[in-house]
């Protein structure tokens, strides 16, 4: 995909010293639960696209200006983990990321995930989720979405690692199971 991709190995010589994480892929991949677990491992300011920057209360999308302010004013903060794609930041967030991990699972692992923390969480507010914006079931544009992500998102997060963030090291992960194998090992460095 891009020279700086990386393998999980090297990546744990690299994670530890990264102060500034992007963790970033199509919804119901596992982004936020392996965000908050590395914000914890790493000490990191955990920080939620959703819950920080695009949704107010009542699932009402923040004005665009207003979002890019905050995510500014986050990402020149020396110390921070990410979670969440928005093409239309990538500008700002990459070139301050130190350490990129692209969660890009298959869109069939996507969608379950997706239905499974719907019914985990209806009628309540995910952590990484604003809130006053309950959880509830994907309507037919979502699910669209996760099922075109990656002919319809990817190529531009490939343009935008590239135009953006070149030297910077990426972790593609693309099964549950590479996720674990690196939490595993995060975890019992050893």
């Amino acid at each position: 995909m891009t020279d700086q991709e990386l393998t999980i190995e090297r990546a744990l010589c690299l994670l530890p010293d990264a102060k500034r994480i992007l963790v970033m892929g199509c919804s119901g991949g596992g982004k936020s639960t392996l965000s908050m677990a590395l914000s914890r491992r790493f000490d990191l300011p955990y920080l939620s696209m959703d819950r920080d920057f695009f949704w107010l209360p009542g699932w009402v999308k923040r004005d665009k200006r207003e979002e890019r302010a905050l995510i500014a004013k986050a990402v020149a903060g020396e110390r921070w983990l990410m979670d969440g794609t928005g093409s239309s930041s990538l500008d700002l967030r990459l070139p301050r990321a130190e350490f990129v991990i692209w969660v890009r699972m298959p869109r069939w692992l996507c969608l379950y995930g997706v239905f499974r923390r719907g019914l985990k969480h209806r009628g309540g507010t995910r952590p990484e989720m604003a809130p006053g914006c309950p959880e509830r079931m994907p309507d037919r544009e979502f699910l669209s979405y996760i099922w075109h992500f990656e002919e319809r998102v990817s190529p531009g997060i490939v343009e935008a690692l590239q135009r953006y963030a070149p030297d910077c090291p990426v972790l593609m992960l693309k099964s549950r199971g590479e996720t674990a194998r690196l939490l595993d090992l995060i975890e019992s460095p050893d």
